[in-house]
């Protein structure tokens, strides 16, 4: 029963919002009588007309589902190359589309009061030294439970920049070869040569 009156109250209430909104239009002036004579039949015409007009508004891919950019996905040699020298440590942030891998706090077994947290940021897909920036973070806990966070600049930053591109690199060669071995050529620069 009640769930009969609450469908009566949400027709009720959508006839009246209906009414409403026709008032309004209507005596706002955004309703107005036209000349069919003034305007083109085929709605394209129309849509072109009002744009060298200046009046109306597009919603040019609106409800239009598309698939994401994923620039650093699995096809790019860095973002590969990364995921297979941090695999030591739990990862608690993947961005394939923002390009940022950050794994969870680690430490060893031997100094539990010190953890670092690495966060790698891709700047280009392109195998670079200056295509990829490594911060670290180190947090140093005391004996009751006080921890400080600090950012940790030293050789460490380096060495797994190195390796991560030394890696990529890697990867690179066997996709070529793999490539190679498929096709028979090799495509670089749309110059094909075997």
């Amino acid at each position: 029963m009640t769930t009969k009156i609450n469908q009566a109250r949400t027709y009720l209430n959508a006839f009246i919002s209906a009414i409403l909104i026709l008032i309004f239009a209507t005596s706002c002036g955004i309703y107005r009588k036209t000349d069919a004579k003034k305007y083109p039949p085929k709605a394209s015409e129309r849509v072109k007309q009002n744009i060298e007009k200046g009046e109306g508004f597009r919603l040019k891919n609106f409800g239009k589902s598309k698939s994401g950019n994923f620039d650093f996905a699995t096809s790019n040699e860095m973002w590969r190359a990364t995921l297979d020298i941090l695999n030591f440590a739990p990862l608690s942030n993947v961005d394939y589309s923002g390009g940022i891998i950050i794994t969870d706090w680690f430490n060893e077994k031997e100094n539990k009061k010190n953890s670092l947290k690495i966060t790698v940021r891709f700047l280009t897909t392109e195998i670079r030294a200056d295509g990829l920036e490594v911060i670290l973070h180190k947090k140093t806990c005391t004996d009751t439970l006080s921890c400080s966070v600090s950012s940790y600049s030293g050789k460490l930053n380096n060495e797994i920049k190195l390796a991560i591109l030394k890696k990529a690199t890697i990867l690179k060669k066997m996709d070529k070869d793999k490539f190679f071995d498929k096709n028979g050529e090799y495509k670089i620069n749309n110059i094909t040569r075997e």
